[in-house]
């Protein structure tokens, strides 16, 4: 049987410096004390065959290596950290219907979140104003459901937290986009994105919210969005 140090080696992380999904990958590992190497792709210009062959059916990072066998998929790359490795810190609760719930909220986010915000900087005139009230209610649903707790599990930093803080650093740009405030439409989701960017983890990985910004403007040359 594998000592925990040998199971714990040979961890590579597939990824883009400004993808929060990747991001998420980076946090959990965090949280978790775990060690792996990073390497940067090339997502505009050439992706390299070891992301084309480790990931062939959508060709995307985050990819996670574990000894050279790769799990695909930020979600499911947090899954199976948990799994893999459940002496560490664990990102999903015990009880099954906690487990259920945390999963569900997950899933909102990756559903949700990003690709209403791509249509913020994409669309123009009512379409934008659209995208911009969809996005308020995304984030007013994701506050009902925190309430009055630290995090989205309760007194743990876990799941939930970890697939959506990543979005805390593309929230100005929404806010720009979007004309809006999170601090005033959500202003206790925003006291929890203050909060996630106090741990070490989120810290260390988010992009600062300026960097997204001209990011996205990168991408606005690239579709051809004025």
């Amino acid at each position: 049987m594998a000592t925990v140090e040998e199971e714990k080696a040979g961890m590579v992380l597939l990824d883009f410096w400004v993808s929060p999904f990747g991001q998420r990958c980076r946090i959990a590992l965090a949280e978790k004390g775990l060690q792996y190497e990073y390497r940067e792709e090339d997502l505009v210009n050439s992706k390299s065959e070891l992301l084309l062959r480790s990931n062939p059916v959508h060709k995307k990072i985050p990819v996670l290596l574990h000894h050279g066998r790769p799990v695909c998929e930020s979600l499911v790359i947090l899954d199976y950290l948990d799994e893999a490795f459940p002496d560490t810190p664990q990102l999903l609760p015990a009880p099954a219907y906690a487990r259920a719930r945390a999963r569900f909220w997950a899933d909102y986010v990756d559903k949700k979140v990003y690709e209403c915000g791509s249509r913020l900087w994409k669309l123009k005139g009512e379409l934008q104003a659209q995208a911009r009230a969809e996005m308020v209610e995304i984030l007013g649903t994701l506050e009902a459901e925190l309430g009055e707790k630290d995090w989205f599990g309760g007194d743990s930093f876990g799941l939930v937290d970890v697939a959506l803080a990543p979005f805390t650093a593309w929230f100005y740009s929404y806010e720009k986009y979007g004309e809006f405030s999170v601090d005033k439409v959500c202003p206790t989701l925003a006291a929890w994105a203050r909060r996630c960017g106090e741990r070490d983890s989120v810290a260390k990985h988010l992009t600062p919210p300026e960097k997204v910004y001209a990011f996205i403007d990168v991408l606005k040359k690239k579709y051809g969005v004025e």
